[in-house]
């Protein structure tokens, strides 16, 4: 009768054991889905092999931003045991594929596992349904537009930079043009008035030298028969007349 006892007890403490090893796995817990295509709700049984944990239901239900919880469906599974895997552990996937319709799909996607006294939950998958995805944008007449507004700007700051440099180091230049358009829109002058005379800077009796010089010039030619004893007595009187005044 005692050996009876001990059997019982030993074949409950192994199904109690069983059942502590049953869960369901969600992973990963956030996906991103674009809408009109199909995505997958994660659902990983973990079961021993044993004929109670080999027949189980599944439940598939979402939650929405409202908070509301809407079933999607349910199914029964029947996992065959193999042969020498008697109370050994096994993980089945069983994964659910959805169609996102509308953008309001986004929520919270679970998987619930049902025995006949045991059930499990799993952590559930975010999913986030967007309208569109991702678009590659071309930046090339971005960058062109971007490039040639940049080389104007520099363009511009050099010009000027080199007007403000000319005006700073040149100023006697520009006002040199200033003086010179001016003189030429000013109507002409009268004539400037005639130099003084020649002598009018010499001393008095460097005057009367050159006078005396210019009176012989200015003498009447003699005749040939004359011309020697007069030109001689011409050049002799002077002579004397120029050193008298000297």
């Amino acid at each position: 009768m005692a050996s009876n006892l001990k059997v019982i007890f030993l074949f409950l403490w192994l199904l109690q054991r069983g059942g502590g090893n049953v869960d369901v796995q969600q992973k990963p817990p956030i996906q991103v889905a674009l809408l009109k295509e199909g995505i997958s709700i994660p659902c990983k049984v973990i079961f021993p092999y044993m004929p109670k944990y080999t027949k189980f239901s599944i439940f598939y239900y979402w939650i929405n931003s409202l908070g509301q919880n809407i079933p999607i469906c349910n199914k029964s599974e029947s996992v065959p045991m193999p042969s020498g895997k008697e109370n050994t552990t096994a993980t089945v996937s069983f994964d659910h594929r959805i169609l996102l319709e509308n953008t309001s799909s986004t929520g919270t996607y679970y998987c619930k596992v049902k025995w006949n006294d045991i059930q499990k939950l799993g952590k559930g998958v975010f999913v986030l349904a967007r309208g569109t995805g991702y678009v590659q944008t071309s930046y090339g007449w971005e960058i062109l537009i971007t490039l040639t507004v940049l080389l104007a700007a520099l363009s511009i700051t050099a010009t000027a930079l080199i007007l403000w440099k000319r005006k700073v180091l040149c100023p006697r230049r520009n006002q040199i043009n200033i003086l010179r358009q001016k003189e030429e829109t000013q109507p002409p002058s009268a004539s400037p008035p005639p130099p003084p005379p020649v002598y009018d800077c010499l001393d008095l009796h460097h005057v009367d030298v050159y006078s005396s010089l210019e009176n012989i010039a200015n003498k009447p030619s003699l005749s040939p028969s004359d011309k020697t004893p007069k030109k001689q007595m011409t050049l002799e009187e002077s002579s004397d007349i120029l050193y008298e005044n000297i």
